[in-house]
């Protein structure tokens, strides 16, 4: 059920949720923040979710049920067929001995009480039901218990002896993107090709196929993605559009040759797209103040750096949603452009028609920007386009792989950009991880004492004073049994300040950067990513695993 932006001021106000002058500012700062009205409500902390659940409820005269503080178990869930729970939206939230009681999105759906109850009675072996109010999320979320393991599918499918490959890959296309996986990754080995999903930034083994059905498979990827069928010893790129329901996901394919066959990789893009803010995306109010401070000025350089799959795309983008505001002209060039925004011109790099970064970049210079994005600086010819745009009138927003920030400036410097050139445009340097959130469904905390926490992580000893509580997941179904679920991230900033613009000049080490740039208030990653760990948003394990305490 999609409910308008005047439904939803009427709900509140006509039940005395909200105050008319509260509801009339909150929709001005959406608008700003270009997110609808519930949305911004919920994540500014107006008004609870469990309470716009509520007020909803009352709207459409049924009980509000909290699916999120009461998830349906498996076994209750899969009681209803997959097909007449997603048609009708519903999902089983308390089975009695007199009634069963469902929880929906849609509970006032008049084709529902018509042919659904009906049919539900007799499955259920109810003779009553009744329906409530869920908010759709919640009754997504429940609706993965119908997934199964693809190592299940792939087995039924192959006793059968029906296998079509095209529902083949299409049901592994569907699974990687109903767990929100970046990636799909086939792995050929000697008598099978193992199928991997990157999901929250960590590769997990989702099923294997033979190697008698992965050849078909392959050659199937290499059709769909324009690719020679022919070609078996050379890389090669292409892309996929695949129809998901009434939207179209967009593929980006990878094929090259190892010792024990093809290996395809594909990068998922512009599935997860929603309207990310940099708190969203694990930004903390110092840092972001920052960050937000460096794109409000007219001209210069705003620099993200980090590993491939650390989110940095994600974090420019959440910035330029910001700057979107209909007065400037926002232009940008990338391979590929991942996620697509209303009103920003963006242009794709194709290097068969010689559009490369710094021929687009030229190019762009001359349709009169405002602000400019680049994907990504690969060479001295784009950072030196990249520069001078900086340096005359544009804000410029780009990418570059350096291990953390204070690595970026002797690369840059090594790959042959002029020390003057960068003091004079660089305003700041983000470096950032991906790291995996604790469940919220399971998670759980722990205390431990000095001795406990020096001896199970003796490289952050000099952070732990007094005993602490810190949190883990012990695995449900809603995480998949991994005890995580979600991803933020873990930053670090460094300003490029008048002092540290001397120091551009004299070509420094990273050392020499981190230490100027921590006695100017500057937090490493590290200590970033420790808060959060403290916060119980994630495990101190997974913040070791991206990132270890600086050594100035």
């Amino acid at each position: 059920m999609v409910f308008s932006q005047e439904n939803i001021k009427k709900i509140l106000l006509e039940n005395g949720y909200l105050e008319k002058s509260d509801i009339e500012s909150a929709e001005i700062k959406a608008k700003e923040s270009k997110k609808n009205l519930g949305s911004f409500l919920i994540e500014s902390n107006i008004i609870s979710k469990d309470l716009f659940g509520q007020a909803i409820a009352e709207s459409l005269n049924v009980a509000y049920l909290d699916l999120n503080s009461n998830p349906s178990s498996r076994e209750m869930v899969l009681q209803i067929p997959e097909n007449i729970a997603r048609k009708y939206r519903v999902v089983i939230f308390k089975k009695l001995s007199d009634k069963t009681i469902l929880a929906s999105d849609n509970p006032d759906n008049k084709e529902f009480f018509k042919k659904g109850i009906p049919e539900l009675k007799k499955i259920l072996r109810s003779k009553k039901i009744e329906i409530g109010f869920s908010l759709p999320e919640d009754i997504e979320n429940v609706f993965l218990h119908y997934r199964h393991s693809l190592d299940t599918r792939f087995s039924e499918m192959f006793k059968s002896g029906n296998v079509i490959i095209s529902e083949l890959l299409g049901g592994i296309i569907n699974d990687a993107i109903a767990f929100r996986s970046s990636d799909i990754h086939f792995e050929p080995q000697k008598d099978e090709a193992v199928v991997r999903f990157r999901i929250d930034g960590v590769l997990h083994k989702a099923g294997s196929l033979p190697r008698s059905y992965y050849e078909n498979v392959l050659n199937r990827i290499k059709v769909l993605s324009n690719m020679r069928i022919d070609e078996h010893f050379n890389p090669q790129d292409g892309a996929i559009r695949f129809e998901l329901g009434d939207e179209f996901v967009d593929l980006r394919v990878s094929v090259v040759p190892t010792i024990e066959g093809e290996k395809v990789a594909i990068r998922i893009l512009s599935v997860y797209v929603r309207n990310f803010s940099l708190s969203e995306i694990g930004m903390s109010s110092e840092n972001k103040k920052i960050f937000e401070e460096s794109s409000k000025k007219p001209f210069g350089m705003i620099l993200v750096v980090g590993p491939t799959g650390s989110g940095k795309s994600t974090t420019l983008y959440s910035l330029l949603k910001e700057l979107n505001s209909g007065k400037v002209n926002i232009t940008t060039i990338e391979d590929p452009v991942e996620y697509k925004i209303s009103g920003i011109n963006q242009i794709q790099v194709n290097e068969r028609a010689n559009l490369t970064f710094a021929n687009g970049l030229r190019s762009i210079i001359r349709q009169d920007p405002d602000i400019i994005l680049v994907g990504e600086i690969r060479d001295r010819e784009t950072a030196e386009i990249a520069v001078n745009s900086a340096l005359t009138g544009h804000l410029l927003l780009t990418t570059f792989h350096a291990n953390d920030s204070a690595t970026a400036l002797p690369r840059l410097l090594d790959i042959g950009i002029e020390p003057f050139l960068l003091a004079s445009t660089l305003e700041i340097i983000v470096s950032q991880r991906l790291v995996r959130k604790i469940c919220e469904k399971c998670r759980y905390s722990k205390d431990y004492s000095v001795a406990q926490l020096n001896k199970a992580y003796p490289s952050a000893k000099s952070f732990f004073k007094k005993k602490e509580t810190l949190y883990l997941g012990k695995g449900c179904p809603f995480c998949n049994n991994t005890g995580f679920y979600g991803s933020t991230a873990v930053f670090e900033i460094i300003r490029v300040t008048s002092k540290m613009k001397e120091l551009i000049m004299k070509n420094p080490t990273s050392n020499e950067v981190w230490k100027l740039a921590y006695s100017q208030g500057s937090r490493p990653m590290f200590e970033d990513g420790l808060e959060k760990v403290r916060s119980g948003i994630i495990t101190m394990e997974e913040l070791l695993r991206v990132t270890k305490p600086l050594d100035l």
